[in-house]
C-alpha cells in the first residue's frame, strides 16, 4: 500500500530539479490512491448495509407461523384461559361458519359474556370479509367474538369490526399476540439483566 508519506517521496524534495520527476511514477500513485480511497468507501458500505438483528418479536412469530393449524388454536385456548377465560374449549369443526373455540369471560364475579373466537395462522393480512364473515357466524351464538392473528388486519378490517348497527369483534394481532405471550410466560422466556452503575465516592476516600 503507497501511504501519503511514499507519495511524497515521489515528489521533488528541496533543492532537486523539478525536471527529475518521474510523470509516470506520480500518475500511477495517483491511480493507485484513488482505488484505494474507493476499496475503503465500499468496505464502509458494506459494514453499513449489514443486516439489522433480529427482534425478539419477529422471531416469535416466526416459530408460532411454523406450527400446525391445530397446535395454534391450542395456544389460543391457553393464552384466554391465562387470561382469565373460563370453560374454554376448542371446537374446530368443520361447516361451523369459522368458529374455533368458545369460551366464558366473568367480570366483578357476577357477570358472564359468552366468547367465541377464530384463530388465523396468517402471513399476511385480513381483510374486512373475514370480519363480516365471522360475525356472521357469531350472530345468536354469543355475546362476543374474538379474532386472533399471527398476521395484521387491515383498515377496512378494523374498521368492520367497529362498524356502527353491528355487534362489535375484538381484535389481536401478531404483534399483540406476542406481547400478550410474553405477559403470560407462554414460549417467552425473560431474563431480567442487572446493570451495575459503579461511581467513585471522592468524598469518602478525603475522609480517610
Amino acid at each position: 500500500m503507497i501511504t501519503l508519506h511514499g507519495a511524497f517521496g515521489l515528489l521533488p524534495q528541496k533543492g532537486k530539479a523539478a525536471d527529475n520527476v518521474d510523470p509516470k511514477a506520480i500518475n500511477r500513485l495517483v491511480k493507485s490512491l484513488d482505488a484505494e480511497t474507493q476499496t475503503s468507501a465500499a468496505e464502509r458500505e458494506d459494514k453499513d448495509e449489514s443486516p439489522p438483528e433480529l427482534r425478539w418479536e419477529d422471531e416469535a412469530l416466526e416459530t408460532i407461523k411454523q406450527i400446525s393449524p391445530k397446535a395454534f388454536e391450542t395456544l389460543c385456548q391457553r393464552l384466554l384461559r391465562e387470561s382469565g377465560f373460563i370453560q374454554v374449549e376448542v371446537t374446530g369443526r368443520s361447516g361451523d361458519g369459522g368458529i374455533d373455540g368458545r369460551g366464558v369471560v366473568r367480570v366483578g364475579g357476577v357477570l358472564s359474556f359468552h366468547v367465541i373466537f377464530q384463530c388465523k395462522r396468517y402471513k399476511d393480512t385480513v381483510s374486512a370479509s373475514v370480519i363480516r364473515d365471522f360475525r356472521g357466524a357469531m350472530v345468536g351464538r354469543a355475546d362476543k367474538g374474538l379474532l386472533i392473528t399471527t398476521g395484521t388486519f387491515t383498515r377496512d378490517a378494523r374498521a368492520e369490526a367497529q362498524r356502527d348497527g353491528a355487534p362489535p369483534l375484538d381484535l389481536i394481532d401478531g404483534e399483540e399476540l406476542v406481547q400478550k405471550l410474553r405477559e403470560l410466560r407462554l414460549g417467552i422466556e425473560v431474563t431480567p439483566r442487572v446493570i451495575e452503575d459503579v461511581r467513585v465516592k471522592e468524598e469518602w476516600f478525603n475522609t480517610l
